[in-house]
């Protein structure tokens, strides 16, 4: 499930946006002025942002500059009213993707998300230490031998991957992999974490994916 960021002000445009999204299955968080979607961007796994150009606290172009020194490669649409030549073009130096006029087609925004999606699909090679991750063919290598993984152990090492370098909770992975929003017996993702371990031999890597006691996982190479 792909992870929508909305940085929108405006509650009537916040709330259709994720009642749209969310029943073609995405999953939406909203954040209303610059400040507070930073903090939701540092503090939650995103796959796409939509940020609207004039933000309280902090305006989207430099949410947009801050989000870009993080992360090169995230996709980042703008939702505006602006449309002059060189204000198009001043969002796109500042790092976005994309530039939506508002009021937009919702089907239009939606056709958009789905293509910078499937392009980073279709792009992304995740690396961690000899491990080598195929999202396009959905193929793990470790030293160039492929391993075979079943799909929730392959979800599960996509999303500490992605979010190498940071402490990943047991919470955290029970709702964003397991897509489970209530409480729900955590050490079933031990049994994962066993699991792939074995199949990719980290025993011989063991600095690669750490446990951090009664927290989670951090992936490092």
């Amino acid at each position: 499930m792909y992870t929508v960021l909305v940085i929108e002000d405006e509650k009537g445009i916040s709330n259709f946006l994720k009642q749209g999204l969310e029943e073609e299955g995405y999953r939406v968080l909203v954040s209303d002025n610059g400040i507070s979607g930073l903090e939701t961007f540092n503090s939650e796994t995103i796959d796409l942002i939509l940020l609207d150009w004039m933000l309280p606290k902090m305006p989207g172009i430099e949410v947009c500059k801050k989000i870009r020194e993080k992360n090169k490669t995230i996709p980042i649409l703008f939702l505006t009213a602006k449309d002059t030549i060189q204000e198009t073009i001043e969002g796109l130096k500042s790092g976005a993707n994309d530039y939506i006029k508002k009021p937009f087609s919702f089907e239009e925004l939606l056709e958009r998300i789905k293509i910078h999606f499937r392009d980073a699909d279709f792009e992304d090679v995740l690396t961690l230490s000899n491990i080598k991750i195929d999202l396009s063919k959905h193929q793990v290598f470790v030293d160039n031998n492929e391993v075979s993984l079943t799909q929730r152990e392959f979800e599960l090492l996509v999303y500490l991957i992605k979010n190498k370098g940071k402490v990943c909770t047991r919470n955290q992975i029970i709702e964003d992999v397991w897509d489970i929003h209530f409480e729900y017996d955590t050490g079933v993702i031990d049994v994962f974490m066993n699991a792939i371990r074995k199949k990719l031999s980290l025993s011989k890597n063991e600095d690669c994916i750490k446990t951090i006691r009664g927290v989670g996982y951090i992936a490092n190479d």
